[in-house]
């Protein structure tokens, strides 16, 4: 293909098309052998117009997933809402959660988050009606319950799409249970966790007040 010297004063407004855009002008450069980072750009149509686009908004992140090490653990008294203390941080992208004092995510990041929680009951015992509880809260208050039938190391799992302002909202993960002594949540990361992740984009199929 032969190569036009540009005149002076540039490039006329409508000269770069499919036409006169080749290949070679991404083959031709280095590729980029890495993931990108959050401050790195793209150019995206905006309803005809050209813009740069952040990379930062493609990705799910904020994002993080905590548990315990192979040694903590959370006891839960009967009929009692208690925190758990996940310690362990396995992914944290933005240093949003807080694994030694509050054990809360706060994302400063404004958006919609896909948020997820586990608690494993710790007990060989078979706890015929009895219920084991896993809850996530938003600000201090109930936003979503996931219960199972206490039986022998049984899990119980919440999960939901929750909003967060990007400064001062923050979820948490509490545990209940019904069997009537307290009991101690399983230490193994297969059984108890919390985590969640900012989404790129949402479905909306229904109004969810509640969150």
């Amino acid at each position: 293909m032969s190569k036009t010297q540009i005149v002076t004063g540039g490039i006329a407004d409508d000269a770069v098309s499919e036409e006169h855009l080749d290949a070679t002008a991404l083959t031709g450069n280095t590729a980029l052998t890495a993931t990108p980072e959050t401050t790195d750009e793209i150019l995206i149509s905006d309803a005809g117009t050209l813009k740069r686009l952040d990379f930062s908004f493609l990705i799910n992140r904020p994002a993080f997933h905590v548990d315990f090490d192979d040694s903590s653990s959370t006891s839960i008294a009967h009929d009692t809402g208690t925190k758990m203390l996940f310690d362990t941080e396995r992914i944290d992208t933005d240093n949003a959660y807080d694994n030694s004092t509050n054990y809360r995510f706060t994302p400063q990041v404004a958006g919609k988050y896909f948020v997820y929680a586990s608690i494993g009951l710790n007990s060989s015992t078979d706890y015929d009606n009895k219920y084991w509880i896993c809850e996530i809260r938003k600000n201090g208050s109930t936003a979503i319950l996931g219960n199972n039938q206490s039986s022998y190391y049984t899990c119980a799992t919440a999960n939901m799409i929750v909003d967060m302002n990007g400064s001062s909202d923050y979820v948490e993960c509490f545990g209940y249970h019904t069997i009537g002594s307290t009991v101690g949540t399983v230490t193994s990361k297969f059984y108890s966790f919390f985590g969640g992740y900012r989404l790129i984009w949402v479905i909306y199929l229904i109004k969810l007040d509640y969150i």
